[in-house]
């Protein structure tokens, strides 16, 4: 009987784990090999080029500075209590910092993603891009997250080094506290 279950046991893993159609996932070595570019546009149409490099990620223009890429969807009970807090950071830090919230929801208009920034006070930079999945990945991948992973995500950079992450609502003494130690480096 035990043989009979390892044997159906290694038959369905075999099942899952067969070929995918999948695009193949940024690793370290490729981080290294060739820096991957995302082209991030925010609502009001500012873009923001994000470069991978072999420890994290750079913004042009932001390259010294703190950023959190706040990755997040509309309908997240999370991260709508996440935004106003993200937002009041922006403010306290100004331009010390960038907070990028980057939307995983594919095919939504700006007007409707306006609506969520006006509801929740989100009044930071909202990117509604096509690269916004790319990057997703490419950052879960970074600091060691399935693809798919929990929302919101939170990872933050310092002069393009990874330095932290937080997965759900994380209270915003804790991030205000890491921005400034970040900003000490």
């Amino acid at each position: 009987m035990k043989l009979k279950l390892s044997l159906f046991l290694m038959a369905l893993a075999l099942i899952f784990t067969g070929c995918d159609d999948k695009k193949p996932r940024v690793t370290s070595a490729t981080l290294l090999a060739k820096p991957s570019v995302y082209n991030l546009k925010d609502l009001s149409g500012k873009n923001y080029e994000v470069t991978a490099n072999k420890s994290g990620f750079t913004i042009s223009g932001y390259e010294d500075k703190v950023v959190i890429l706040d990755f997040f969807a509309t309908w997240c009970p999370p991260c709508k209590a996440t935004a106003p807090h993200l937002a009041s950071l922006q403010k306290k830090f100004g331009d010390k910092v960038l907070v990028l919230g980057v939307l995983l929801e594919s095919g939504k208009q700006n007007d409707y993603v306006q609506k969520f920034v006006d509801k929740y006070g989100a009044n930071y930079a909202i990117s509604n891009a096509e690269d916004n999945m790319e990057l997703s990945s490419a950052v879960a991948k970074n600091i060691n997250l399935p693809r798919s992973f929990p929302i919101p995500l939170m990872a933050m950079y310092k002069n393009g080094k990874y330095y932290t992450h937080y997965i759900g609502a994380i209270p915003e003494e804790m991030i205000e506290s890491d921005i400034n130690d970040a900003l000490k480096l």
